[in-house]
């Protein structure tokens, strides 16, 4: 074991990522993994954060959704999630959030993404703090106690899994939320990851037609191959009134059943409310960070009888979901494609600007 180890840390809001040092532990609890970083994805909400838009302690290792190779495994710790064991060289992906389950939110009302307790990997530690390798822009990270561990069968890549992130459990914790019914016509605002995975997730859910909204164009082409019946290029329909307009247009006049906002920018959202139909349901997926405010006005809410569902994170349960989803329909949604630009540690700031200024499908670190 080497003593030392690498990450790219978030030392401020809005500041460059910096390498730094850590010293690397070198025992670990019983119930406790540390794993060597193989891949980690760069999520939006990694730029929310870079940005401040969250408040999370600094300086801290940013990174949620990863996937390593175990290299010490505790003695307590047998068996991942699924009660398949667990060794050292194991691949493994995990939950990236820990509920405490037994706050308020936990074990009366049965909704631990709003435990009261609740840490996330690469958002919720401060990485002076030991063990120092909370998050996934790293060489090593050390999962603690309670961690929702899923073992990674050859089959599923490694491009795969990060190509889907955390943007697919996302999806499919808030179409679960927000229900669905067979035949509906969906209009989903972003391309994106979360854009594309709450596209699979509705054809799965059994969406007669998915109208997606965004861009740039290689992203509206992967939509199209993910099943998109129409796509809506920002750059062709800029303004909010053509986007409406041409929804409209798609669905007689009516709007749609569905929306699925996956931008995280507020001031899609009133647009998101003109695209509905009549007793149609919006489902406000894409917003981690705090990005501001918006004027809405609740009449139309009321006037058109809406029903408006918010969906935060994921729990371990939903990504079992994803990961079966991922074997048994992976060739169809071939989310490793998603996977079009790699960074080593020493450019993760270049790999976050990506991501912002939407030059990739999906950015990865691989330290």
């Amino acid at each position: 074991m080497p003593a030392t180890f690498k990450a790219a840390v978030l030392e401020e809001f809005r500041t460059p990522i910096a390498v730094r040092e850590f010293p690397l532990l070198q025992s670990v609890e019983p119930a406790g993994v540390l794993v060597r970083v193989q891949m980690a994805g760069v999520c939006g909400t990694d730029v929310h954060l870079w940005k401040g838009q969250l408040s999370i302690p600094r300086p801290n290792i940013l990174g949620h959704e990863t996937v390593g190779i175990i290299e010490q495994c505790g003695e307590a710790l047998q068996h991942d999630w699924h009660g398949l064991p667990l060794r050292k060289g194991d691949r493994i992906t995990w939950s990236s959030s820990l509920a405490c389950g037994h706050c308020f939110y936990c074990k009366e009302k049965r909704q631990p993404t709003r435990c009261l307790n609740r840490k996330a990997y690469g958002i919720s530690y401060n990485c002076n703090e030991p063990p120092h390798c909370s998050g996934g822009y790293a060489e090593f990270i050390y999962l603690r106690p309670g961690t929702a561990i899923f073992k990674l069968d050859d089959p599923l890549s490694t491009e795969r899994v990060i190509g889907a992130g955390c943007a697919l459990v996302t999806a499919i914790h808030g179409i679960e939320r927000l229900g669905m019914n067979w035949g509906d016509v969906v209009v989903i605002q972003g391309a994106g990851p979360v854009g594309l995975a709450a596209l699979a997730v509705a054809l799965g859910h059994g969406a007669s037609r998915v109208i997606l909204i965004g861009g740039p164009e290689a992203r509206l082409k992967t939509a199209r191959r993910f099943g998109a019946a129409e796509c809506l290029d920002i750059e062709a329909l800029p303004s909010a009134e053509k986007r409406i307009q041409r929804v409209r247009e798609l669905t007689r006049g009516y709007g749609a059943d569905v929306v699925i906002e996956c931008v995280g920018s507020p001031e899609v959202v009133p647009e998101a409310i003109e695209m509905c139909r009549d007793g149609a349901k919006l489902l406000v997926l894409g917003h981690y960070g705090d990005a501001g405010e918006v004027s809405i006005n609740p009449h139309h809410i009321t006037r058109k009888q809406l029903q408006l569902q918010g969906s935060w994170g994921s729990e371990p349960r939903h990504m079992a979901q994803a990961l079966e989803f991922l074997r048994d329909r992976g060739d169809h949604f071939p989310f490793e494609e998603l996977v079009t630009h790699r960074f080593s540690l020493e450019r993760a700031m270049e790999a976050i600007e990506t991501t912002q200024r939407w030059q990739s499908t999906k950015s990865v670190v691989v330290p």
